[in-house]
């Protein structure tokens, strides 16, 4: 490994142990060279969403995700430019064979949310769930590695079912600041369906109509949680308490926003940094429960 990867790797360790409040807590479990490379990915995909997110305006960010996009393409043939992340990033993605179309995808997710403000149906959403976040789970099956390579490509189904559940969380605990933001990410059949407005979800109205509402989301994401769980037992059992980490912080997030009542709109729902450590730990019970032969139990916890 040359110097400029080895400093490209050390960049993208620091970025992320900065900027991915829940994502770290579940590479801390993984072996270093599994860890560095979702060190790397994730600094490539936290680059589209500053942008996307960012504060500059809109065809300043339609340009800066043209040339990340043409970066991208550039560093998969070995130009790296002068960036911090693509060295370590192309590296990842060579070790792991990570397709490098699920990248293109993830900048398409990140131009939708320049162009879209709202979602017509659930059909819709799920093509920006699939672009933003399950293309995230497929790159990680990738880089936690396939129990058995038979079983690929059901991983990878319920890889994207678990990127769905993830972008359905974020979307809940996110609704009061992204509808202040002028984007509303509920599919408006479905406000339409319990009798809720976008006018109401942007003024915060907290009601009955909202209730319903917010139980059917929670509902759904449910879900795919439901669907994902076979997941962790299917790639390789060092990289399963790391998956399962991730997997119960943002279950657990679920079930904070539910247990609040679903409001949404008076606080923030999460888990605090010593919830996510207690998560952490009962990953490395089971984990050295896993090592003594004994059943871990990967899919019996929910947060």
């Amino acid at each position: 490994m040359s110097d400029r990867v080895k400093l490209s790797y050390n960049y993208c360790r620091k970025l992320t142990r900065a900027r991915a409040r829940n994502f770290y807590y579940g590479f801390l479990l993984l072996p270093k060279p599994r860890r560095d490379a979702f060190c790397a990915v994730y600094a490539f995909m936290r680059y589209c969403d500053d942008v996307a997110d960012g504060s500059d305006s809109l065809p300043v960010k339609e340009t800066l995700l043209r040339e990340w996009k043409e970066a991208l393409g550039r560093a998969l043939e070995g130009d790296y430019g002068d960036s911090l992340i693509l060295p370590a990033f192309h590296d990842a993605v060579r070790r792991y064979a990570i397709p490098p179309e699920y990248f293109y995808e993830l900048i398409a997710g990140a131009e939708m949310d320049l162009e879209v403000r709202m979602y017509r149906t659930f059909a819709e959403l799920y093509q920006y769930c699939y672009r933003v976040a399950s293309v995230v789970g497929l790159c990680s099956v990738h880089v936690l590695g396939f129990q058995d390579p038979a079983t690929k490509s059901g991983a990878l189904r319920l890889a994207e079912d678990c990127g769905v559940a993830f972008q359905l969380t974020n979307i809940l605990r996110d609704l009061r600041e992204d509808a202040q933001a002028g984007r509303i990410y509920l599919p408006l059949e479905d406000l339409e369906r319990f009798e809720y407005s976008p006018k109401e979800l942007r003024a915060g109205v907290y009601n009955p109509q909202f209730l319903s509402l917010m139980g059917f989301e929670i509902e759904r994401a449910r879900n795919y949680y439901d669907r994902a769980d076979g997941l962790i037992e299917m790639v390789e059992p060092e990289s399963r308490p790391a998956l399962w980490t991730l997997m119960s912080i943002y279950r657990g997030i679920l079930s904070r926003i539910e247990s609040s009542g679903a409001d949404v709109f008076s606080h923030a729902a999460g888990l605090s940094r010593r919830e996510k450590i207690a998560v952490l730990l009962a990953a490395g019970a089971r984990q050295l429960r896993q090592k003594a032969g004994l059943a871990p139990g990967w899919q019996r916890f929910r947060a």
